[in-house]
């Protein structure tokens, strides 16, 4: 990560698969590259890393916030922005998504209002799919979950890349230069929110 001032956005992306060749997860990973390259400060990070259970309020009640919760809700706290890329599955999106926004939401440190970590950051969505539409009815749905769920700021903006097979290059980069420039205006325009809203 590059070194920032207190004013700098800091951008944390993160897909909603866990699966090693996921294209949600490549394309992440090429956007915290993206960040970078343009001298914003970004950090990538893998839910694989961050098992959790299924959220049930049993459990919570007997054992608490799974720690990887905490980890993650930390993590989020740590940057101004956050990029999430996900999957669709059967026109929603991912589990293991929901599950890790479930179990953040339950948490509250002292001081914080209930779902402070969502209100207080400016969030970005993508998409990718091995089909025509790029994952763009998850889309829709993870849209739904933050702004209504958790009262979160979305980007209005979003990027979907079809036929995600064919799309990255061996470097991991994307081999349309369109796509590519789609993608970092996203990026810069979270950059930009970030900053209005901690600046």
């Amino acid at each position: 990560m590059t070194a920032a001032t207190s004013s700098d956005p800091r951008l944390l992306f993160f897909a909603g698969s866990a699966r090693q060749d996921s294209y949600n997860k490549r394309l992440a990973k090429l956007g915290a590259m993206i960040a970078e390259a343009n001298s914003i400060p970004s950090t990538f990070v893998d839910l694989a890393d961050y098992p959790m259970p299924i959220y049930h309020g049993d459990l919570e009640a007997e054992q608490g916030q799974p720690d990887n919760a905490h980890k993650l809700k930390n993590l989020m706290k740590a940057h101004t922005g956050i990029f999430i890329v996900s999957p669709e599955y059967n026109a929603s999106f991912s589990p293991l998504l929901k599950n890790a926004i479930d179990w953040v939401s339950h948490i509250r440190d002292d001081g914080e209002a209930p779902l402070e970590v969502f209100r207080t950051r400016v969030f970005a969505l993508a998409s990718a799919s091995g089909g025509g539409l790029g994952g763009l009815r998850g889309l829709i749905q993870i849209r739904a979950v933050l702004e209504l769920g958790t009262g979160a700021l979305v980007l209005p903006e979003q990027f979907a890349l079809p036929r995600a097979r064919d799309a990255f290059d061996d470097n991991g980069h994307l081999k349309n230069k369109d796509q590519t420039e789609q993608l970092k205006a996203v990026i810069q325009k979270l950059a930009r929110a970030a900053r209005v809203l901690h600046g």
